[in-house]
């Protein structure tokens, strides 16, 4: 009885978690804990989706609930985590050249091995292959971009570019590494998340 009023109790906690809170995991306890907690999926198929082996999957699992149940005692208020002056520059440069539709300029500010997540449809890694994805992009017209922030976490804006007074249609996420841009999460294909997330321009 106890363990099942735990496991209540931690499983409230998780969905009633904010995308904020979850931002603030590592992406693979982030990952797992959404993939099991939220989505419902089997212990096989984290594996298969995250490519971990299954210990890889349950260590993940089991830290990222726990510093859930951490984030869940702090105060809504907490401090929220601020661009130094260096990642702002960076951002800008990263916007201004894709808006510019430079995206020569953009590959030289990727990382040899930098690795793509275009959410809900797939992932590329290496500077070869993410270089398509800009080519992609070089041919919509449907994208405006804008440094800001999603859930208090540095974020680029994805606006229709016939409505930039408008809602974001969704956004992505860029690590950096060594002035590089080392990974890239876009949610082109998951405009639902933008939906529920506290997004500042």
């Amino acid at each position: 009885m106890i363990a099942d009023q735990l496991d209540a109790v931690t499983s409230r906690q998780i969905a009633s978690a904010s995308l904020r809170t979850f931002m603030r995991l590592p992406v693979a306890q982030r990952a797992s804990v959404i993939l099991m907690d939220v989505l419902g999926c089997s212990l096989q198929e984290v594996c298969e989706v995250m490519d971990f082996s299954l210990p890889a999957v349950k260590a993940a699992l089991h830290r990222g609930r726990t510093q859930l149940r951490a984030l869940a005692d702090e105060p809504d208020d907490a401090p929220r985590p601020n661009l130094s002056e260096a990642d702002r520059a960076r951002l800008d440069a990263y916007v201004a050249h894709f808006n510019a539709r430079d995206f020569d300029a953009i590959r030289a500010m990727i990382s040899d091995d930098v690795r793509l997540e275009l959410v809900n449809k797939t992932r590329l890694n290496g500077k070869a292959e993410v270089s398509r994805y800009f080519g992609n992009y070089s041919k919509a017209s449907d994208w405006h971009l804008a440094p800001g922030l999603v859930e208090g976490h540095p974020a680029i804006l994805v606006f229709d570019p016939n409505e930039q007074s408008g809602p974001p249609k969704y956004f992505m996420l860029l690590d950096w590494s060594a002035d590089k841009v080392a990974t890239i999460r876009d949610f082109r294909h998951a405009p639902y998340v933008i939906e529920s997330a506290e997004y500042v321009v």
